[in-house]
């Protein structure tokens, strides 16, 4: 039962790029009839060098090229995979150019030069350069190829497409000779500097040259291979417009060719074993054959999904997908209708079907910024009892637009209050002094932001970085340069159109902060009216402090001066009342209409006094006086004593 190689193996040459690399095999054992399926994967090891297309590489390159302009270098090739294939490239040490490195759909990478430092034809007539491409392996293997750059005066104008970025579909299998898009630059110079060459540009891979071809007078892309679903599904192809000058002008465009599957591929069906010859008393559920079927096909060729693409800011309710099914039955069995399912509560408000034909919508307008992808499911279900249904994924991306100028974020740009950025005298060239932050809400290239310095006091003093917006001085400060400088930087990004916003930027020469912040008096606002609000504020809540403080203690000293007269009050009624014989009266008052029935007051009263004094409350007995009675109203509504009185009527002062 071992498993044993018997050859040497190859990764490379068994499956190419296509990673991991497996291979399936089938055990059957008899007796009992048993069927095993099993993988060997076979793993890459870094025995492959990457390899340049040639050994020498050579640029021309105009003097009047701005900083910033990039130039596509020839990609390495390397057959290993995974970690194992190329990883990066590196670039001799220069001053004029940068290196970048970027990674195409498919993950793998190529370079491109920067020009970070104008050229020079005067200074210098051509540079070489060196390129080093450079695997993942431990240790990495690598590959060189040297890059000439001729320095040589161009034509004013180079060609500009009318778009950066083409999109287009083709079926598989589509013949050749079919034209899959056409590319289109225009050149403002006359005469030969103005006729425009179109071709691939150097980083092209070889196997896209082998499947597309480009007419170099019509720009017309046409499929020239076999294309193949099953093998690549999107081909990004880099296309370029050099004009006919002395020094040509080149400009870049991408093409972005899906590939739409077509059913090609009919199903397999592979009989595993066979258990032959079957004995005719064999029991009801003998396995007879192992039977497999397979489709390479995809979506509904296959079974699986659907991918859709929508540039933001789309006009609402425009059809964005045609979901068709077919079903082989006749009548109402046949008839489909078509139902979205949303993962996201918020796809139901974004996107609508077509329940009779599958057109799918979007009903209001999306945002790249807001979100990139939406993912939903149709259900396909025809009309028979019972109903059977289909489902299929949609996953719905949104392409950027450059819709979002730069942000400026350092300096502040919507406030008042003034930056000032210090630098001391006799500071040398180099000298980092401060920095201009933005961002850009775009994506890609929309989001690049390029910075450049647009007015300053003094053009030689300061300096901006190309890219990061670095401010730095250009020469020694001297004794004799201003005092105070204001920088005014613009920044662009690289969308198109071009979108820009600026940023002003004060910086102040001086030895001490003191000194800055004196200068800075000078410039604060003269009159500034909302001092005079807040000075009537702050009084207005001290007069009404103090108001409330007054009133406080004055009812307080009143309550303090009525106590104390109630106090020297109440001692003389006891003193009237226990010392002193007088023309007073006992009575009883019995419960008003707010006092429970076995209680009643026991009231003191004097005949020349119109207060009484409550002594005490207590169970309801009979008066021990026990003659007549009379009944008092109050003045206040429903509230009535009854008097149990003496032989004495009280008189009207005492009531």
């Amino acid at each position: 039962g071992a498993l044993l190689v018997s050859e040497r193996i190859d990764r490379e040459e068994l499956c190419g790029a296509l990673s991991p690399c497996t291979l399936s095999f089938e055990i059957v054992v008899e007796n009992p009839l048993e069927l095993y399926s099993g993988t060997v994967e076979i793993q890459d090891i870094n025995d492959n060098d990457p390899v340049f297309p040639s050994s020498q590489a050579r640029l021309e390159i105009s003097e009047s090229v701005a900083a910033g302009a990039r130039f596509p270098l020839e990609s390495a090739q390397d057959p290993d995979v995974g970690i194992n294939s190329l990883q990066t490239y590196q670039l001799s040490a220069n001053p004029n150019f940068a290196l970048d490195v970027q990674t195409r759909v498919d993950g793998s990478k190529y370079a491109e030069l920067v020009l970070e430092k104008e050229l020079d034809r005067e200074d210098k007539r051509e540079l070489n350069l060196v390129l080093t491409a450079l695997d993942g392996g431990s240790p990495p293997r690598s590959a060189h190829v040297q890059i000439h750059i001729d320095v040589v005066d161009a034509n004013d104008n180079a060609p500009v497409f009318n778009q950066s970025t083409y999109k287009a579909s083709v079926r598989e299998n589509t013949p050749s000779g079919t034209l899959v898009a056409q590319i289109s630059a225009y050149d403002l110079d006359d005469g030969p500097n103005g006729d425009i060459i179109y071709s691939f540009s150097s980083h092209t891979p070889a196997k896209v040259r082998e499947l597309f071809a480009l007419d170099s007078a019509t720009g017309d892309l046409r499929v020239k291979g076999q294309l193949d679903y099953e093998e690549a599904k999107l081909y990004e192809i880099y296309l370029q417009a050099k004009d006919k000058g002395v020094v040509p002008g080149v400009a870049h465009c991408k093409v972005l060719v899906e590939v739409v599957d077509v059913n090609d591929n009919a199903p397999e069906v592979t009989v595993t074993s066979v258990y032959s010859p079957v004995p005719e008393d064999a029991a009801p559920g003998t396995v007879v054959a192992l039977l497999s079927v397979t489709d390479l096909d995809s979506h509904d060729n296959g079974q699986d999904s659907y991918d859709v693409y929508v540039l933001e800011n789309n006009m609402p309710g425009i059809p964005i997908l045609n979901v068709t099914a077919t079903d082989p039955d006749l009548g109402r069995n046949a008839q489909l209708s078509y139902t979205l399912f949303q993962g996201d509560p918020t796809v139901g408000h974004l996107f609508s079907i077509n329940r009779e034909n599958g057109t799918l919508y979007v009903l209001t307008s999306l945002d790249h910024e807001d979100q990139v992808e939406f993912g939903m499911m149709v259900q396909v279900q025809d009309g028979g009892f019972p109903p059977l249904a289909t489902n299929v994924s949609v996953s719905v991306f949104v392409t950027d637009l450059n819709d979002n100028a730069p942000t400026v974020l350092y300096p502040h740009p919507n406030t008042t209050t003034t930056y000032t950025d210090v630098v001391a005298p006799g500071t040398p060239a180099g000298h980092m002094v401060t920095k201009v932050v933005a961002v850009d809400a775009d994506a890609g290239y929309n989001a690049w932001i390029s910075y450049t310095l647009l007015q300053a006091t003094d053009p030689s003093l300061f300096s901006v970085g190309l890219h990061n917006g670095d401010i730095f001085t250009s020469r020694q400060l001297r004794e004799d340069d201003a005092p105070q400088h204001t920088l005014v930087i613009l920044l662009k990004d690289h969308g198109e159109p071009v979108l820009s916003t600026s940023a002003t930027v004060s910086i102040s020469v001086a030895e001490m902060v003191k000194e800055v912040l004196t200068d800075l008096t000078d410039v604060a606002p003269a009159h500034d009216p909302r001092k005079h609000v807040t000075f009537y504020l702050i009084l207005a809540v001290i007069l009404v402090s103090a108001a409330f403080f007054i009133t406080m203690l004055s009812v307080g000293i009143f309550k303090c001066y009525k106590w104390r007269q109630s106090k020297e009050l109440f001692n003389s009624s006891r003193s009237t009342t226990y010392r002193t014989p007088g023309p007073f009266h006992h009575i009883d008052a019995v419960r008003g209409g707010f006092t429970p029935p076995n209680f009643y007051h026991q009231v003191y009263l004097t005949t020349d006094s119109r207060q009484s004094d409550l002594l005490c409350k207590k169970p309801f007995t009979s008066s021990p006086l026990g003659s007549r009675q009379s009944t008092i109203r109050n003045g206040e509504p429903g509230l009535y004593h009854q008097i149990v009185g003496s032989a004495t009527q009280l008189p009207a002062p005492a009531e």
